[in-house]
């Protein structure tokens, strides 16, 4: 690991950073509780969140194809940093290391909102439960996501799980 993190200082297209970080909602079903989650999602991450529809039927929870029933945003640069810290000393700092996957993401969950620093109650609005999905990169990776001339990420440049693990942890993160 010391031999990545000296190659890291060396040449800047080693250096990882968070790419984005995915806010989702699921509330499983549309109208007055989706809105309820729209307006506790734009509150927290300070921008417009869309609406996410369902992708088959599902009777027996009254859940038709093409309904909404969550609603995501996601965050880039500064402010996925500054909301990703919030929600890391909600969990205490932690993350466990299953929840890393091997492309060098990871998710977690919050089971209420309020859970959040400088987030206070609303009864009005209730309660809402969220995922948080990361992802981290180098430089370089988006010619593998650009429309026009898409072109592969050869496997050293890809973050594997050991380097994200270690990344959250100068970040101030534990892994268990």
């Amino acid at each position: 690991m010391i031999a990545t993190t000296i190659e890291q200082e060396r040449n800047p297209m080693r250096r990882m950073k968070i790419g984005k970080v995915v806010v989702n909602i699921a509330v499983g079903k549309s109208g007055e509780p989706l809105e309820k989650a729209k307006t506790v999602l734009k509150k927290l991450v300070n921008t417009n969140p869309s609406e996410r529809q369902a992708k088959k039927t599902i009777r027996d929870f009254g859940i038709r194809k093409g309904e909404p029933i969550a609603v995501m945003a996601t965050l880039r640069g500064a402010s996925a940093e500054a909301f990703l810290r919030r929600a890391l000393q909600a969990l205490g700092n932690r993350i466990s290391a299953s929840a890393f996957d091997e492309n060098g993401n990871f998710s977690f969950g919050l089971r209420e909102h309020i859970e959040l620093p400088g987030v206070r109650y609303d009864p009005e609005l209730g309660i809402y439960g969220m995922n948080v999905s990361v992802s981290i990169v180098r430089p370089g990776y988006r010619v593998s996501l650009r429309r026009r001339r898409r072109a592969k990420i050869g496997a050293r440049h890809r973050v594997k799980a050991e380097e994200a693990i270690e990344f959250m942890r100068k970040f101030g993160v534990e892994v268990t």
